[in-house]
């Protein structure tokens, strides 16, 4: 088994900075809005901050485009902004975790700009290019994911560079040394300034297979030199500190989050992967279909297996990329919020909190495409109605169940104007349920979904079967209860939760008798589990 290690038993809070918190009134979170929100995180008790991209970048997707790692975008402020947001952090005991895009730069970037130039230049094999076809055109018809193809002409050099999303985010050759070590110094960079790790950007995608002529071969499937990237990684850079690595990837499956997550043989800590948050949808996330329960506990029961004693799982519901948790999960209500968070800090893994999750923030009644900034959104719908056939109501309805403007409405800090997030006008819309959702209006509440999480995350510090002990999955054919056990030597916790807008009996077999520490509804059940009643409990020993 993996020795145990600090981020085992912390919680992670992420922030999209855009959306946190405005200090200068320009509608545009920021760097020292952050830093004014600093004491409502040490009050919810999360140990490390994950920050979505503040670094310099023209914004084609809001950041994930990046034009200088080592920038900071003058909309969130400045480096000294960044240095005494950290310092802060440090002062309450938070770290600090940044996201690393190096699946691909912006086209903006100067390793672009030179690589375009000419097939000469010394940056051009830093990214994918590809001959036109035999009668002109792109090489192949692939798709990227934000819609269109994958393929984008360049005239300067008379052929065509790969894009996995956007045509502005060329994607980067990892099989060139020179680029992989220039993406080494600037992890550096921000390490040596007290940052304590990555998230890093679908990050199982930067190697891709080839053909027998060196050229691109598949797209969305992890290549064959993955693991030995990521592993010269942590030897050039990770090992030297004491850091949380956590790769998203979206095609991963649990052998391979075994691989790259064991201790002896991967190279990061954990993986975000998608499987669970696939289940809603058909072929593409805008297609939709029900939640089955059970396909989700099998997908999380299969996961908990696993990794169970090599790796690590990261535990998320939500984050910049997914619909609000309670609405999509739940049904927006206060006992979904608090159900939901239950079950994400039940099983084995570090848990991960998405701004707003903690008050229970709800995905936004959108009635008009006008309402949207995100440009995968804004892809979406232009294909549904030229292509796909869709009406704009049908295309509206997918885009309010999982369009990524529902996880970027502004932070609801009080009922003021602005959702006490600005005194100006917002970069997106507030929710308009601010008035009565918000952190100034828990805070005041000790039944709140906010204090709820509070108890929640404090209890799995004091608790070591929470945090690290063994997961054994109860229940996994019910269709409407989730249950597990965990347990750490002589303590044995019991997990039960009605993931239902409709009561259902008591599961036999299961004890009730145990040490109430939590409940959603602030007591102990009957015979009926309520509506997203969950109970966390302490078995008697022996």
């Amino acid at each position: 088994m993996n020795p145990q290690r600090w981020w085992q038993t912390s919680c992670v809070y992420q922030i999209y900075p855009r959306s946190f918190c405005d200090a200068n009134g320009d509608g545009i979170g920021d760097l020292p809005g952050i830093t004014s929100k600093l004491d409502h995180l040490r009050d919810l008790g999360v140990d490390v901050v994950w920050l979505s991209p503040v670094y310099a970048s023209p914004n084609d997707d809001n950041g994930y485009d990046i034009s200088d790692y080592r920038a900071i975008h003058p909309d969130f402020g400045t480096v000294a902004d960044f240095d005494t947001m950290l310092a802060a952090m440090h002062e309450r005991g938070i770290r600090l975790v940044m996201d690393l895009v190096v699946n691909h730069t912006s086209d903006e970037h100067p390793w672009f700009r030179a690589a375009r130039s000419s097939r000469d230049d010394p940056h051009h094999g830093w990214y994918l290019w590809a001959e036109p076809a035999p009668g002109g055109g792109p090489p192949n018809d692939w798709r990227s994911v934000f819609g269109g193809p994958a393929w984008e002409w360049n005239e300067a050099t008379g052929e065509y560079f790969l894009h996995l999303f956007s045509r502005r985010q060329p994607d980067l050759n990892w099989d060139h040394p020179a680029m992989r070590a220039e993406v080494h110094a600037l992890m550096r960079f921000w390490l040596d300034k007290g940052v304590a790790g990555f998230r890093m950007d679908v990050i199982d995608l930067i190697d891709k297979p080839r053909n027998a002529d060196g050229q691109v071969s598949q797209l969305f499937v992890p290549g064959p030199r993955l693991a030995e990237h990521l592993r010269e990684m942590r030897r050039e850079v990770l090992d030297r500190y004491d850091t949380l690595t956590v790769g998203e990837a979206p095609c991963a499956d649990p052998a391979l989050a075994r691989l790259l997550t064991d201790a002896d043989t991967g190279a990061l800590d954990m993986l975000f992967q998608f499987e669970h948050v696939s289940l809603d949808q058909h072929a593409t996330k805008w297609d939709l279909k029900p939640l089955d329960w059970r396909a989700f506990k099998r997908s999380l029961s299969r996961w908990q297996a696993a990794l169970a004693e090599r790796g690590w799982n990261s535990l998320y519901l939500g984050n910049h990329d997914q619909p609000r948790a309670v609405s999509r999960f739940g049904d927006g209500s206060a006992a979904a919020a608090k159900c939901l968070a239950l079950l994400n800090h039940a099983p084995r893994g570090t848990p991960y909190v998405y701004q707003g999750d903690e008050i229970g923030m709800t995905n936004f009644p959108f009635t008009s495409i006008d309402q949207c900034r995100d440009i995968e959104t804004l892809n979406f719908w232009r294909e549904a109605l030229d292509q796909r056939g869709w009406t704009p109501e049908q295309a509206l309805a997918a885009i309010r169940a999982k369009g990524r403007d529902n996880a970027r409405t502004p932070m609801q800090w009080s009922a003021a104007p602005g959702a006490g997030f600005t005194r100006g006008t917002p970069w997106l819309a507030v929710n308009p349920n601010h008035g009565a959702l918000n952190v100034e209006a828990q805070a005041a509440d000790p039944g709140s979904v906010l204090h709820f999480h509070r108890r929640l995350i404090a209890l799995r510090k004091q608790l070591p079967a929470l945090a690290t002990g063994g997961f054994t999955p109860l229940l996994d054919e019910h269709a409407q209860l989730f249950a597990c056990m965990r347990s750490e030597g002589a303590e044995r916790l019991l997990v039960v939760s009605n993931v239902s807008a409709e009561a259902v009996p008591w599961p036999g077999g299961l004890d009730a008798t145990g040490e109430l520490l939590l409940s959603v509804h602030g007591d102990r059940p009957g015979a009926l589990l309520r509506p997203w009643e969950g109970l966390l409990l302490r078995l008697p020993t022996g």
